[in-house]
């Protein structure tokens, strides 16, 4: 199990050499924990040399990874998704299969740390040994979705989990950073805590394969009732998905351990269609170029900010923008244009 703080393993990390590569790369495809908390905290380094150890890793790791079923999670907060992950990872594991859960903490604005506590309320999950519980800091990015995560998600399907879920920080449009990681994504939601979809964003909801109503205790409860009743009937409104999927509206409790399975039979229907019509593997070749585009930016910057004949520039830019002296496009404009 990987119960060490990633924050406390990347200090020890960036003290230590760059780990042998090729006994990285074997202890992962046998499925050796230990190594891949080793890599998992490799990629998530900043240092210069671990990265591109960890881009080379990676590399290696490639033909043995896309054998697994991706899915996002997220919800309101409150919603109860650790206690769904929970219940939902032993119901996977029942099934047959190994799971992996990368769960995104939120850091914080101030002190940039984070509690990293989602391991502590899966007492269950964390302790059988067919689970791996991976509790990332956000770091700011996008959507509450771990800067490496793609990379998490790949050395673990290298390892053997065929079940690979990211838990997200929270809901909003930014979601859209996860959903474009996963093949199917799902969203948590509550009854009876006031208007239904007040707050509830269209660009969420079209996003759902499925939209889960959690603590459910009672499906018969008018509450839920309503509550699926109004999220159907909004589900109907969007558009179709390209990939002729048709999102589903359920109820479940995760405390009583009732609706799990009914969510699991979803997902794997879901996969079974979209695979047997090409459209996973179609998807996914969006996704890594979409991840391609993300890369060739973050490198652009890094390099501008780490070069000295750019590093100035970029300074004096960066103080004009802040003072109001220079319009932040015009900014980036000519920055590039140095830069080219």
């Amino acid at each position: 199990m990987d119960s060490i703080n990633p924050r406390f393993q990347s200090q020890k990390l960036k003290r230590a050499q760059v780990p042998d590569r090729e006994e990285l790369k074997a202890g992962i495809l046998s499925g050796d924990r230990a190594a891949v908390s080793r890599a998992l905290t490799l990629c998530e380094s900043k240092l210069a040399a671990h990265r591109q150890e960890a881009e080379l890793l990676l590399q290696d790791l490639m033909p043995h990874t896309g054998n697994s079923i991706r899915i996002g999670i997220t919800g309101v907060p409150g919603v109860g998704k650790s206690t769904f992950i929970e219940a939902f990872g032993q119901t996977v594991i029942e099934a047959g299969h190994q799971l992996a859960v990368l769960a995104i903490d939120p850091s914080s604005g101030k002190s940039k740390g984070s509690i990293l506590g989602d391991k502590t309320r899966m007492h269950e999950l964390v302790q059988n040994p067919k689970a791996f519980i991976r509790p990332s800091p956000s770091s700011g990015s996008l959507g509450g979705v771990a800067r490496r995560s793609r990379e998490s998600i790949l050395i673990c399907e290298a390892a053997g989990f065929d079940v690979i879920l990211i838990e997200t920080v929270g809901v909003g449009q930014s979601e859209t950073a996860v959903k474009n990681m996963v093949d199917f994504f799902m969203l948590l939601m509550l009854a009876g805590a006031g208007d239904e979809l007040q707050g509830i964003k269209r660009g969420i909801m079209e996003m759902a394969d499925l939209l889960l109503i959690n603590k459910a205790d009672d499906p018969e409860d008018s509450k839920v009732r309503l509550a699926m009743g109004e999220y159907k009937r909004a589900l109907h409104l969007f558009p179709p998905n390209a990939n002729e999927w048709i999102p589903k509206v359920q109820a479940c409790s995760a405390l009583q351990k009732t609706g799990i399975s009914e969510a699991w039979e979803v997902i794997k229907s879901f996969e079974n269609q979209q695979r047997n019509k090409g459209y996973l593997e179609q998807e996914r070749r969006r996704q890594a170029i979409e991840w391609f585009e993300e890369s060739i930016g973050e490198l652009v910057l890094e390099r501008v900010r780490t070069k000295e004949e750019f590093a100035e520039a970029y300074q004096k830019a960066r103080e004009a923008v802040q003072k109001g002296n220079l319009e932040p496009g015009l900014a980036a404009h000519h920055l590039v244009e140095k830069l080219i």
